[in-house]
This record gives C-alpha cells, sequence and structure tokens, in this order.
C-alpha cells in the first residue's frame, strides 16, 4: 500500500538508490552528399522565369579622328609595323609616296624620249608667194606684206642700179642684229628700233650701226599677170648684185 502512494518516477530518470542508466551506442553517422541534402525540384514543378526582351541593336559610333584618349593612341601605334619608328608617317605612307614620284618621273621621262620620235618644225611663211597685179602699187612703199612676208614692195620710177622704172623687193630684216625697222614716210626712210640704223627707201645705209644696205629678193612677173615674190634668193649691193635682172622687175 505504501509503494502504491509513491508517485511515478519520470522516464529517463533513475529512482533513487538504484544504478543509474546506460546509454545506448549512438547511430554511426552517414555521410550527407550536397545531391542528398537538398532533394532535386522536379522541373514540372520550377517556377517558369519570363524572358527578357532583346535590346534594340545600337550602331558604333565613328570616333576616328575625334579622341585624344590613350587608348586611341595605342591604337594607333598598334597598327604600325613593329620596326616601323618613323615619328611622322607610317611606312606604307612613305612607300606610296616614294612609288608616286618614281611613277611622276617615269612618265616624264618617257615623254620626253617620245618627244624626240618627231622632227622640230618651224611653220614659216612660203619663200614664193603673189603680191597682185602691179596696177595695185601706187609709187613708194608697200607695207601690207611686213608682218604677213617680211618684205617691203616699193615700186620707184628710176632705180639707182637698174635705171628704169618698175618694182624691187627689200627684206625687213636689220642688216645690223636682225631686228625690224619701220618705214618713216614722213621722212621717207626706213629705222631700226634696236639700236637707230637708217636706211634710204632704195635699201641704203646711211646712218647707226648697220654695215650694209638692206637685202633685196627675188622678184618677178608670173604668168597670170601678178608679181611673184621669191625669198629663197637674196641680191646684196655691197657684193654687186643688184644689177641681176632677177633682184628688179621693169615695169613701163
Amino acid at each position: 500500500m505504501a509503494d502504491e502512494t509513491k508517485p511515478p518516477t519520470p522516464p529517463g530518470i533513475a529512482p533513487p538508490g538504484a544504478a543509474p542508466p546506460v546509454a545506448p551506442p549512438a547511430p554511426a553517422a552517414k555521410a550527407v552528399t550536397p545531391a542528398a541534402a537538398t532533394p532535386a525540384t522536379p522541373a514540372a514543378h520550377a517556377p517558369a522565369v519570363p524572358a527578357r526582351p532583346a535590346a534594340p541593336a545600337v550602331p558604333a559610333a565613328n570616333l576616328a579622328g575625334k579622341t585624344t584618349t590613350p587608348a586611341a593612341v595605342a591604337a594607333k601605334v598598334s597598327s604600325r609595323d613593329p620596326d616601323d619608328t618613323s615619328p611622322l608617317v607610317t611606312r606604307r605612307v612613305w612607300l606610296a609616296m616614294a612609288w608616286g614620284a618614281f611613277s611622276a618621273g617615269s612618265a616624264v621621262a618617257l615623254a620626253a624620249t617620245g618627244r624626240f620620235m618627231f622632227p622640230n618644225v618651224l611653220n614659216e611663211p612660203p619663200q614664193q608667194f603673189k603680191v597682185g597685179v602691179p596696177g595695185d602699187f601706187g609709187m613708194g612703199v608697200d607695207e601690207r606684206f611686213k608682218e604677213s612676208n617680211g618684205v617691203w614692195i616699193v615700186r620707184t620710177a628710176d632705180d639707182i642700179v637698174q635705171h628704169a622704172s618698175g618694182f624691187y623687193v627689200l627684206s625687213t630684216t636689220c642688216t645690223h642684229l636682225g631686228c625690224t625697222p619701220n618705214y618713216l614716210s614722213a621722212e621717207g626712210k626706213f629705222k631700226c628700233p634696236c639700236h637707230g640704223s637708217g636706211f634710204r627707201v632704195t635699201g641704203i645705209n646711211f646712218e647707226g650701226p648697220a654695215p650694209r644696205p638692206l637685202e633685196r629678193v627675188r622678184v618677178a612677173l608670173a604668168e597670170d599677170g601678178q608679181i611673184l615674190v621669191d625669198k629663197s634668193r637674196k641680191f646684196q649691193f655691197e657684193l654687186g648684185q643688184w644689177i641681176d635682172p632677177d633682184s628688179f622687175l621693169q615695169i613701163a
């Protein structure tokens, strides 16, 4: 009866006077892998992630020649050959300049060589030409053919050598240094503007440095009745050639 009135002993606590209980051995710990620690979630139960819209393509900015950042300087340096140390231009530019100069020089040399393949042609007025019929000329000096043919047509009533009336033709080349004299009708003479040589209407020199008279050229009457002048034949007074019949055209 006395034992029934004792309160029950809580589990895990030994009653008074009893031997302490012996704890059972702990079970061996098992290795836990990550896969075992975190059970895989089935794909069907994974939350859906909404797809992000693609960003619009942005054209790259053209910054060539507009930036002086260290990156731009490094890009320019890296574009050269490793052994190209020119401070101004690249080797490629130097080669282009050299080839351009060589090509230009070759073209000039080729053109100069080709020029020698063609003869020099000097366009001069013809040596023989007609000036008109005798009735077209009055007495004195006619200057119509001075610029075009380099002669004066002179009609005289009494030639100083032939002693007859007719025509003689004087060259417009000064016998000093080859200038072209002017005819001064008021003074009745030819006057060279270069060094002051003076010639009478007959062609005889009388002042200035000219050493001899003007030259006459051949004059004749063509078959058609016109006066024919031939500059390929010249006559000099100091050589006595003005007495040649071809140096004077006699017209009654």
